[in-house]
């Protein structure tokens, strides 16, 4: 049996696997794309035209994007989850869902070997090993350019030398697109001290007039944009055309590789961080004060542990129920302001918020005590405090 199934986007590295599983190492090549959102249906055709003209045995598209929404980035929402206050785990969470389903295929055809085309410098070959570990223990992993230490200019004479040109000004800058956002690599993300150009993102910036939104939630989840009731995986893509031409959610993410190496990525992610956000600011209305606390806590625990590839270890699920019962009360509408490059959040409203005036005006008068309640409480609340000070506190000599 030679049967290897080859996790396959197109791109430079998945091209070279192709032609090097089959011909220097005379497997039987299956290639499958796993879409997470990403993908057009005339992209994906292309990619199958590109894969067959490879030479896979056969090629098939896993689309994911409905599980890895209710298995994934729901629970990113309800975390508010930004790994570094920064970066909405994009393509760590895309490659959970993408390696997990890329193994159950292996199991579904019966392969022997599982091939991916990650380096040996990053998260990716964490991930993907990982998972095939876990879900098909069995199976062989190959891993072409990590084991060849290849760099992509050797890659590009390779495929040229058999017959299959690869523009070296397509493999300037590698780009992922999925539903929770598009990252973006290239030089200039090696270095500490640059940027990427403007021609280097996908979404130009098109739109400059000011524009107001209306986003409702139920229950912590996307329902509705401007009054227009959207299953939550289309209000993604409908808030990500409408702000990304704004050029807002771009940055470069800074962070700790799993292998221990720091690393940049830059991203466009409009709708991810607009959600987050927005989400988040519906949260401080309607949840309590220990909520949050313990959220935020458990939140961070989670898109650190997904970010490392984690994602089947059954406290994530245990910490997954949490996240539900406290989105019960998340429910309103949150109110943005769009322009070219970033996003104000004017205000929410909901049924559930604990601002109502019918407890008070903070800063003025409150209904629910007095003042004298207030200065007996502040004694009790301090006490304790206020024991240890005078326990600890060196006293003056007498006399």
């Amino acid at each position: 049996m030679n049967k290897v199934v080859l996790a396959f986007s197109g791109g430079l590295d998945t091209s070279f696997c192709c032609i090097y599983l089959a011909q220097d190492r005379g497997l039987e090549v299956h290639s499958v794309i796993v879409n997470t959102g990403g993908f057009s249906d005339e992209e994906l055709q292309e990619i199958e035209k590109r894969a067959y003209a490879l030479g896979v045995k056969s090629h098939a598209v896993v689309d994911e994007t409905a599980s890895y929404y209710d298995g994934c980035i729901k629970y990113l929402i309800y975390g508010n989850v930004l790994k570094n206050a920064t970066y909405p785990l994009s393509v760590s969470a895309e490659r959970v869902s993408q390696a997990t389903a890329i193994a159950n295929y292996v199991k579904k055809i019966g392969a022997d070997y599982v091939a991916h085309g990650s380096t040996g410098a990053g998260n990716d070959q964490v991930r993907f090993d990982m998972i095939f570990n876990i879900i098909i223990p069995g199976v062989e992993i190959i891993t072409p350019i990590r084991d060849l230490k290849l760099s992509r200019e050797a890659e590009i004479e390779y495929l040229s030398e058999h017959g299959v040109e690869y523009s070296a000004e397509k493999a300037r800058y590698s780009i992922n697109k999925g539903l929770w956002g598009t990252s973006v690599g290239g030089k200039e993300t090696l270095t500490s001290n640059e940027t990427l150009p403007e021609s280097a993102w996908p979404t130009q910036v098109s739109e400059t007039e000011p524009r107001k939104l209306e986003l409702t939630f139920e229950k912590g989840e996307l329902v509705a944009i401007d009054g227009e009731v959207l299953e939550p995986v289309r209000a993604i893509q409908k808030l990500q055309a409408i702000a990304q031409p704004y050029g807002i959610g771009r940055d470069i993410h800074v962070g700790d590789t799993i292998i221990g190496i720091k690393g940049r990525v830059g991203f466009e992610a409009a709708a991810p961080i607009i959600i987050i956000k927005a989400h988040h600011t519906l949260e401080k209305h309607t949840l309590t004060k220990w909520q949050l606390s313990w959220k935020e806590q458990l939140s961070s625990f989670y898109g650190n542990w997904l970010h490392e590839g984690q994602f089947h270890d059954p406290i994530m699920r245990n910490i997954e129920a949490f996240l539900t019962d406290t989105q019960k009360v998340v429910s309103g509408k949150v109110f943005v302001e769009l322009l070219p490059y970033r996003f104000q959040i004017i205000g929410i409203e909901s049924n559930h918020d604990l601002m109502s005036n019918k407890f008070g005006s903070y800063g003025e008068m409150n209904n629910a005590w007095s003042g004298e309640d207030v200065k007996g409480f502040s004694k009790i609340f301090g006490n304790q405090v206020m024991i240890w000070h005078k326990v600890n506190t060196p006293q003056p000599p007498e006399g």
